[in-house]
């Protein structure tokens, strides 16, 4: 959940009321009434955000600026940029397959150390490429087809685990207290963001052997921090997709799950399926006409906003000229207002529901890539307009990618979760993929002026696509 955050990675404060909790375990000799002890939730979500702080660190070495300056630095053309922005939104056509896999296995935990584990080692491979360039065993053009394949690799793999992810965080954290724990988490993550993304920079900005060696580093470093991210899930309380698909405890008065049948009384009920699990995606989304209107407007969102959000880095460091170091500075502050947000939006979700924010915040973001029509590499742009631009998008981001993994989680089904997960993704990353590559070519074709047309063309698609957002009904609102 890449996604597009925070406290600090210490013991969280999250108070975990008296419910009932979930009664998927991963032995497979448990009975649907065991109970979770609360202070095992606590180790969970603790454990959860130190890998959050942890992957955060990972995520911004192997993209974002860094990659962008380091593409840059490689002399990647427009249509090569757009294509390797690409590739993390288009492997999320495998995650139906991944969901598909996981449901299969007995552990949420050993699956993730088979995808994501594996994943973010082969970027060691592009550590070691780095350094063959610098001896000149390599020239510019290996080095970028080097970085192309390691980005497709490492992202299929990441696709193929993160609906099995998504599912087991979902298990864990209590349904009343998603907002606030990932208001917490995500804080954390900005916080991260906001302290380690500067230092990378000026760390590649000044490093002595050049700005290709220093990225070398800074990636070696956050690939050791995000193998040890993956390392923090063993502390988790783990599950077994066979249960979950089989048995659901909850409670009626203060849920954790979803349910589709409900008795009198507050105690735990053990809800065993009379029927196999639905593997047919055609079935599944047919039977929910709900999850089908919340991928119309997720798929239609992805393309709007990645027709031009690639763009926005390599408008600033090509056609602005600006050094990487201020680029990584904007970027900052950005979290900076991320961070300040998003416990705000956290508490305001669980009050007035997820969908409101997204349908008043998504007005804002949609107008504001106008903004940039006027930006220009003069001082006035430089010390002010910028730094206001990355403020709003702190600010709204926030809303919107903590709103939207939230929505996400009440409309989906406890059975079959994961699938729910991937059809989404799937349909979201392929739409997000067909922009940027849009988006790409025409910047290639029509030149660097034409990237202010994709930001006007942009802004037009983001309030069509809040159209049907205003037709989903969120659960319990």
């Amino acid at each position: 959940m890449t996604s597009v955050q925070v406290e600090t990675a210490g013991p969280l404060s999250l108070e975990i009321p008296q419910i009932a909790t979930p009664s998927i375990l991963l032995s497979p000799t448990s009975t649907p009434s065991t109970r979770i002890a609360k202070q095992a939730i606590r180790n969970s979500l603790t454990a959860s955000t130190i890998d959050g702080v942890l992957a955060a660190v990972f995520g911004l070495t192997t993209g974002g600026i860094l990659l962008s300056n380091f593409l840059v630095e490689l002399d990647a053309s427009p249509v090569v940029f757009g294509l390797l922005s690409s590739i993390p939104m288009l492997v999320n056509l495998i995650q139906p397959l991944g969901a598909y896999l996981s449901e299969r296995t007995t552990s949420r935990f050993q699956y993730a150390l088979r995808t994501h584990g594996i994943a973010r080692t082969l970027w060691l491979i592009l550590v070691v490429g780095i350094a063959t360039f610098n001896w000149g065993g390599f020239d510019s053009h290996q080095l970028l087809v080097l970085t192309l394949v390691i980005i497709l690799a490492t992202h299929l793999l990441g696709g193929l685990g993160s609906a099995s992810w998504l599912s087991w965080i979902a298990m864990i954290v209590p349904r009343q207290l998603r907002g606030r724990y990932f208001g917490l988490r995500n804080s954390a993550v900005s916080l991260t963001n906001l302290l380690c993304l500067p230092i990378a920079g000026l760390a590649v900005s000044h490093w002595p052997g050049g700005t290709l060696q220093g990225y070398g580093f800074v990636l070696l470093l956050g690939v050791l921090l995000g193998i040890l991210s993956i390392l923090c899930q063993y502390f988790q309380l783990d599950m077994n997709p066979q249960l979950q698909n089989t048995a659901v405890g909850y409670s009626q008065d203060k849920k954790i799950f979803t349910s589709e049948k409900e008795e009198s009384g507050g105690e735990l009920i053990p809800i065993v399926n009379t029927t196999p699990p639905q593997n047919n995606f055609a079935s599944i989304i047919s039977e929910n006409s709900n999850f089908l209107k919340f991928l119309v407007y997720f798929s239609l969102w992805g393309l709007a906003v990645n027709i031009s959000s690639p763009f926005f880095n390599l408008y600033m460091l090509d056609k602005l000229d600006l050094d990487v170091s201020w680029v990584t500075l904007y970027s900052s502050i950005q979290a900076g207002a991320n961070l300040l947000m998003l416990m705000l939006w956290g508490k305001l979700a669980d009050k007035i529901g997820n969908r409101l924010i997204l349908l008043f915040v998504g007005i804002v973001v949609a107008v504001t890539p106008v903004f940039w029509l006027g930006i220009g590499n003069h001082s006035f742009d430089i010390w002010l307009w910028l730094p206001l631009l990355h403020i709003l998008a702190g600010v709204t981001w926030a809303a919107i990618d903590l709103c939207n993994n939230n929505i996400q989680l009440g409309i989906a089904p406890i059975k079959n979760q994961s699938i729910y997960f991937a059809i989404a993704a799937a349909v979201s990353g392929g739409s997000g993929a067909l922009g940027t590559i849009i988006g790409s070519f025409i910047a290639q074709f029509i030149g660097y002026g034409g990237l202010l047309g994709l930001f006007a063309v942009s802004s037009l698609l983001r309030v069509v696509a809040l159209v049907p957002l205003i037709f989903v009904q969120e659960p319990g609102r």
